[in-house]
């Protein structure tokens, strides 16, 4: 192999292997401006897009030992990669679909697993991992505070009734 391009698939492995997820999109059309407000926008969730030769990506792909594209990888399209919330990255791939009618969302590797395109536009519309920590947080500390109520109730109820019968104006 050319060694300039086992440069550029190592390159694209350490990115796959470093990145939770990987999103396929078709940018086919777009503009010079588009694809960098694009890249901005992704930059600002901690993602990442490049663009590199379908055969490179399919081998780097294979020696990270994720799944087989099959016949997806085709025509003019770019990586988008990160490293922690694949539901920003998805979410600001759809925005912006919606807002320019382009990049078409193709396809999408998160944890090991392909996901279609309606699998990735679902993830977009997965709160972000912040809400969706705090709702944690929130269920689980709901059953030791509606504990620490029912401790406590006995003596504010005690203590309403001392209060009524020694104060009995306020």
């Amino acid at each position: 192999m050319n060694p300039d391009k086992k440069i550029i698939i190592d390159e694209l492995l350490e990115r796959v292997n470093t990145s939770p997820f990987v999103l396929v999109v078709e940018y086919t059309g777009m503009t010079v401006p588009q694809f960098s407000e694009l890249r901005n926008r992704l930059a600002a969730t901690g993602a990442e897009c490049h663009v590199a030769k379908n055969t490179y990506m399919k081998k780097a792909l294979a020696e990270a030992g994720l799944p087989d594209t099959g016949d997806q990888l085709v025509g003019q399209t770019a990586f988008v990669t990160g490293e922690s919330d694949v539901a920003a990255a998805a979410k600001v791939l759809k925005t912006f679909e919606k807002e320019f009618q382009k990049p078409a969302i193709k396809l999408g590797i998160l944890d090991g697993d392909l996901l279609d395109e309606e699998q990735v536009k679902a993830i977009a519309e997965l709160p972000s991992r912040e809400v969706l920590l705090a709702t944690l947080l929130g269920v689980i500390n709901a059953p030791a505070t509606k504990l620490l109520r029912t401790i406590n109730e006995p003596g504010a109820s005690l203590a309403r009734v001392i209060q009524a019968k020694f104060n009995p104006e306020g």
